[in-house]
């Protein structure tokens, strides 16, 4: 009869051990000089949630905090070359798909995304209307055979996704989050977060929801009041909040909350760094409280010409 009698290793006195590393997310977004999403948004938003990001460069997009002027894809060796060399290193937890930067891009992510089945991903797909139409249409041909398939979720405004997913609905009355949820599973996405989905007036005040839905229906959102102003980079916000939350584990209807309202806090904190739109301030937590009359940065702030959020109002969160 024997019996396991090995004693764990016990680092010697005064040698500190190290301390467990936080969740790893990788993140395939182009790069933004503006620092409002692209990799700089996601960059700032996984490291305030607590996780560690692993960024990788798919494009470099020419903006300012108006609008976007150009975008140059990488080539997708270099994509490969970039996520291959760390994912033999470090574990991952999560991803997060942000623009790819072409069709060639889209399938080089899709087959790194494939060796790794049971990690989430988190897919967010922007507005882009600044793409022309040769090259827009492959794009998303691509990313719809391509990396719906191995999203857990799909993120977008709800304009957007209406366009991608149902571009034949010819109905009065806007697609359902449910609706646009039966559509994604038609490609393999389990569920869709759909932004920005107008509700009626109520009196003077304005309302717009924020939907997590799969084939079956709704499961959880916030209704955020709409406001006169407009940021950048909301969208990169939430999909990367999302994806640092599912990689510390989170359950799905409760991470989608908390990004809701890491989203809203880092609205309500946004800043004007130039002449055009407002940023997110993802490290609002970090800043003392305002005083008391203090005017609110994004109220009065006019809607953009074009840009990844909804022309108009901007939402903040009913408390």
């Amino acid at each position: 009869m024997s019996s396991d009698t090995s004693v764990p290793e016990v680092p010697p006195a005064g040698e500190a051990q190290e301390p467990p590393a936080p969740a790893c997310v990788m993140s395939f977004n182009a790069s933004d000089a503006s620092g409002a999403g692209g990799l700089a948004g996601d960059v700032s938003t996984i490291a305030a949630m607590g996780a560690h990001v692993l960024p990788v460069t798919t494009a470099i997009v020419m903006r300012d905090t108006a609008e976007v002027f150009d975008s140059q894809a990488l080539d997708p060796d270099l994509i490969v070359e970039q996520a291959r060399g760390i994912l033999e290193d470090v574990t991952l937890s999560a991803w997060k798909v942000g623009f790819l930067g072409s069709a060639e891009g889209v399938s080089a992510v899709a087959e790194i995304i494939s060796d790794y089945p049971d990690v989430p991903l988190v897919a967010y797909l922007p507005s882009l209307s600044w793409i022309d139409d040769d090259e827009l249409q492959p794009y998303l041909d691509a990313f719809r055979e391509l990396i719906l398939p191995a999203a857990e979720v799909l993120i977008g405004n709800h304009k957007t996704l209406t366009d991608f997913l149902l571009p034949e609905w010819d109905s009065e009355r806007p697609a359902s989050a449910r609706e646009l949820a039966v559509a994604a599973a038609e490609h393999g996405t389990r569920f869709v977060l759909v932004t920005g989905i107008a509700l009626a007036a109520k009196g003077t005040e304005q309302y717009i929801d924020n939907v997590l839905a799969s084939p079956q229906g709704a499961l959880t959102g916030e209704k955020f009041e709409r406001f006169e102003a407009a940021f950048v980079g909301a969208g990169d916000t939430l999909s990367a909040a999302l994806a640092a939350l599912l990689a510390a584990g989170s359950d799905l209807q409760a991470a989608v909350g908390e990004a809701l309202t890491f989203l809203d806090n880092s609205l309500d904190a946004g800043f004007r760094p130039g002449m055009g739109n407002i940023v997110p301030d993802r490290f609002f937590w970090a800043l003392p409280p305002a005083e008391e009359g203090e005017a609110v940065e994004g109220e009065g702030a006019e809607p953009p010409a074009e840009g990844d959020e909804p022309k108009g109002g901007v939402p903040r969160r009913v408390h």
